[in-house]
């Protein structure tokens, strides 16, 4: 049976680089404030040029670089995302038209903070009916146009940015199993309004604003706890232990989070990669992001085990094991 396997990895983030010492001149708090909560120093701001399809298609492109294949031979274009330049058409189909991939079909997928989990879940079952297939899946967020400026609790939390890979089938490496969840009942917990409605007979009274709300207190309770559910589950599924995990990349939501998640499975922090300090939380861009680092800096290697895991909005969470 044929798995998706990544080819090619890219990213790109905004040039823009706001620090805890920036935000002290925008809302009540400190460096030492934010860092010892959140370990988040700094985070990218998108700018001018900057739009959500235009970080996408740059790291796409680094990704097809890397893979060494053009835009014209994909297949499919997915962009997970949760704040698309505009509601239609797709991210995605803005990216096809910047990266020239005339014959692939494109669509978006909002799964939050998880979407690039789901994407590459979804990507694996196109892959197992024609493993022939090249697919573009990409996570790319630019979460400062959906933050409450003067919200300190939420406002130092997030950045923009992209990750992308190209993905194709293999009979021997690849995704090896997923393990994904929602609940949504607990969307009030953490969640983003949509515009207003032009219906005046759909307008919601209690509406505050088209920007991301978060009960942090509850948020870090169940993220952890979900987390190391979606990871422990696997892995016994898998019949695997932590140890045999070669490298482990966890959504980058804040340090706080990935330390008790990290306590809750058992692993040694040198196998777990980290980058939440300079990016901060990037949504759907976080793993992918980190992916690529972690690819361009030798950190991966053939036939390795690597474990993903993440949590968002929804809400949504799960966890994924892949040979590289």
């Amino acid at each position: 049976m044929h798995r998706a396997v990544v080819l090619g990895t890219g990213s790109c983030l905004p040039e823009r680089v706001l620090t805890n010492n920036d935000l002290e001149q925008m809302v009540k708090t400190s460096d030492e404030w934010i860092t010892s909560r959140t370990g988040i120093r700094t985070r990218r701001i998108a700018g001018s040029d900057e739009q959500n399809y235009q970080l996408a298609s740059r790291a796409a492109v680094m990704a097809l670089e890397s893979a060494g294949i053009s835009g014209a031979e994909l297949d499919l274009i997915i962009v997970a995302t949760m704040t698309p330049h505009m509601i239609m058409p797709s991210c995605a189909c803005f990216v096809q038209a910047e990266i020239g991939a005339e014959k692939a079909f494109a669509f978006d997928l909002n799964a939050a903070c998880s979407g690039y989990l789901y994407g590459f879940d979804l990507a694996d079952k196109y892959i197992a009916s024609r493993p022939e297939m090249k697919i573009l899946l990409i996570g790319s967020e630019t979460l400062s146009a959906r933050v409450n400026w003067e919200d300190r609790n939420t406002c130092i939390l997030f950045g923009d940015g992209a990750g992308a890979c190209v993905i194709g089938g293999s009979d021997e490496r690849g995704i090896l199993d997923s393990n994904l969840f929602s609940d949504g009942k607990l969307w009030k917990l953490l969640y983003m309004d949509s515009p207003a409605s032009r219906n005046p007979d759909l307008l919601d009274p209690d509406r505050k604003g088209c920007f991301i709300q978060m009960s942090g207190r509850d948020v870090f309770k169940y993220a952890v706890r979900a987390m190391e559910d979606a990871v422990s589950g696997l892995l016994d599924r898998q019949q695997v232990s932590m140890d045999d995990v070669s490298l482990f990349i966890p959504h980058q939501a804040n340090i706080r989070i990935l330390g008790k998640l990290m306590e809750r499975v058992g692993v040694a922090q040198e196998k777990v990669f980290i980058n939440v300090d300079k990016y901060g939380n990037t949504s759907a861009a976080s793993i992918p992001i980190a992916l690529d680092e972690a690819n361009r800096q030798g950190r991966l290697q053939k036939g390795d085990l690597i474990l993903f895991c993440s949590f968002g909005g929804g809400f949504t969470w799960g966890s994924m094991l892949m040979h590289w």
